[in-house]
């Protein structure tokens, strides 16, 4: 994997391992400051599905650090293409059925490294 799709990834890592947090850790405190579209009321009653998106939000982390520790270069790269196009297919939905902000903050960026890989 080249230098630029290594700093895609893990740029893009750090952007889910970031959602995990306000997830999982900070649904009910800095969260609301984020996921304004939220009513107040919504975030204690939503904490656990919350909390659940998080999770998920991590694996994609996990999946996208691992990528970067792998030695063989086509299945390092062959891991990170399958992490950034469940980052991009989630980031897509997320556009379509929560807010449109969400296509800039993971659907672009995946679509990027996923470019940068093929290209």
């Amino acid at each position: 994997m080249n230098i630029i799709s290594q700093i895609i990834v893990g740029f893009i890592a750090i952007i889910h391992l970031y959602i995990l947090w306000l997830e999982m850790f900070a649904w009910t405190t800095r969260a609301k400051k984020v996921f304004k579209t939220i009513p107040e009321d919504q975030f204690e009653k939503t904490k656990v599905m919350a909390a659940n998106q998080g999770l998920y939000n991590g694996f994609l982390a996990a999946g996208l650090i691992w990528s970067l520790f792998i030695s063989d270069a086509i299945w390092s790269e062959n891991v990170a293409l399958f992490f950034l196009i469940c980052v991009l297919v989630a980031g897509i939905y997320g556009a379509m059925t929560a807010s449109k902000r969400i296509l800039f903050v993971q659907a672009i960026p995946a679509a990027l490294g996923i470019l940068s890989l093929i290209l």
